[in-house]
């Protein structure tokens, strides 16, 4: 069996950091200006310089993004930025316009290209058809089968595969929306998501006024589980603005994904013979670097083994915020079980990291740096790259004075653990649910 690369997302060098110390092979990160995330994104020449040099010494990979479907303005200055990115050494581009594939392959011909989700390649004739245009690697749509997969898989077996795993979903066909742009105006085809799917809208009944144009009607929404008239839905961030929609089953987040998470299927993956295995989230924290890539890395490690996922990975992933999980379109479900008419936010079991480990001396007395509020009697996780383990806070100090309580970011507490990891560096502290009153 195949042993799948493990590529974990990095919208910043903290990010790459801990995604790698917790087991990913490689990490995708891309320059704002020709990468599809333009906000949440740290990363110029001189930070990426520095995370592939990181990388390489880690025996480890950058896969640099530049996915996003350029208009004219930004084909001008295209073959001179990218050749300062590809001078730095990164493992791949990934990459979904044909024009600007085209430009590489012309300027950059060793310069290997992947291909984008965004280009949306869901048969095997499409696979072949990029390996002619020079494509080391194509990242397949969201919109697969495992079935699907397998038989591309069988069709085409000279050429890198690449799976999503686990993140956000689009209500869109992966990714490729114009719903941010034409609610305000910032085009996620080009970078600029904000994620308009997930915003909470509030039904109205609509009526035609005397120039045909919808109006507010009343706040009723009918009676049963059809509608049986229009409706104007209205943002809170926007309020005298509203849009018509005609709904026909009743809910407040009418486009609202759950969140992909498809560790039990990691096996049947491997045996199929995929090449990577992806997490979605450029926008997301260190700690969902670290945590995922540790899940991740356990699930591919066991499968390769011939061992299905355990019930500790399964609860581990209950610790990731999330907006409800899918295993999206790998396996087919009721329509009900891919959407959250719910909620929009991500939620948690109550598990919140709270602080990053400084150091940890030879007696197990740990130095932290506080990110969220925890209590002496809370129940914590010390995170680490090699085993994580569990303890109760009996006391702890801030400058050698005890206190009862350490009170958020920018406090430094130190407190007694069970043992010293094997690997401080990169340890990580979370509380764990507190028992409800």
């Amino acid at each position: 069996m195949k042993k799948p690369e493990l590529l974990s997302p990095a919208g910043t060098l903290k990010n790459m950091q801990y995604a790698i110390a917790y087991g990913a092979d490689a990490v995708y990160a891309g320059l704002p200006r020709y990468s599809l995330r333009v906000r949440n994104n740290e990363f110029d020449l001189e930070s990426m310089a520095t995370a592939i040099q990181e990388l390489h010494q880690a025996g480890k990979r950058m896969h640099a993004v530049a996915n996003l479907q350029p208009h004219n303005s930004k084909l001008k200055t295209f073959v001179h930025d990218i050749g300062d990115l590809v001078a730095l050494g990164p493992d791949a581009l990934i990459m979904s316009d044909p024009g600007l594939i085209m430009m590489v392959r012309e300027n950059f011909p060793e310069m290997p290209v992947h291909l984008s989700v965004q280009t949306n390649t869901i048969n095997y004739a499409s696979v072949k058809f990029w390996k002619r245009q020079g494509i080391k690697r194509v990242i397949l749509s969201r919109e697969l089968s495992l079935e699907e997969i397998a038989e591309i898989r069988q069709h085409c077996p000279d050429i890198e595969l690449e799976v999503f795993i686990h993140g956000a979903l689009c209500m869109a066909y992966s990714g490729r929306c114009l719903l941010s742009g034409y609610l305000n105006h910032r085009d996620s085809n080009q970078g600029a998501c904000t994620n308009a799917c997930r915003w909470k809208y509030t039904l109205r009944q609509a009526r035609e006024d005397s120039k045909g144009d919808l109006v507010s009607a009343s706040p009723d929404i009918g009676i049963g589980p059809v509608a049986d008239h229009s409706y104007l839905i209205e943002e809170p961030g926007r309020p005298g603005e509203p849009m018509p929609v005609d709904e026909d089953v009743h809910g407040t987040y009418i486009m609202n994904s759950r969140d992909l998470c498809a560790v039990r299927h990691v096996k049947r993956l491997a045996e199929i013979g995929v090449d990577s295995l992806k997490i979605e989230g450029r926008t997301k924290s260190f700690y969902y670097c670290a945590r995922t890539a540790s899940i991740y890395r356990k699930a591919i490690d066991l499968a390769v083994q011939g061992e299905d996922v355990t019930p500790e990975i399964l609860a581990e992933v209950s610790t990731l915020a999330n907006r409800g999980w899918t295993d999206g379109f790998l396996v087919r479900h009721p329509i009900q079980d891919y959407q959250n008419y719910e909620w929009g936010n991500s939620v948690t079991d109550g598990s919140q990291v709270v602080g990053e480990v400084l150091n940890i001396a030879e007696d197990g007395t740990a130095q932290i740096a506080v990110k969220n509020r925890f209590d002496v009697g809370d129940r914590l996780e010390i995170l680490t790259p090699g085993r994580s383990f569990f303890m109760t806070v009996e006391a702890m100090t801030e400058k050698g004075v005890s206190v009862a309580a350490a009170l958020g970011d920018g406090h430094t507490v130190s407190l007694k653990t069970p043992a010293k990891p094997q690997n401080a560096a990169f340890a990580l502290v979370v509380r764990l649910p507190r028992a409800a009153s």
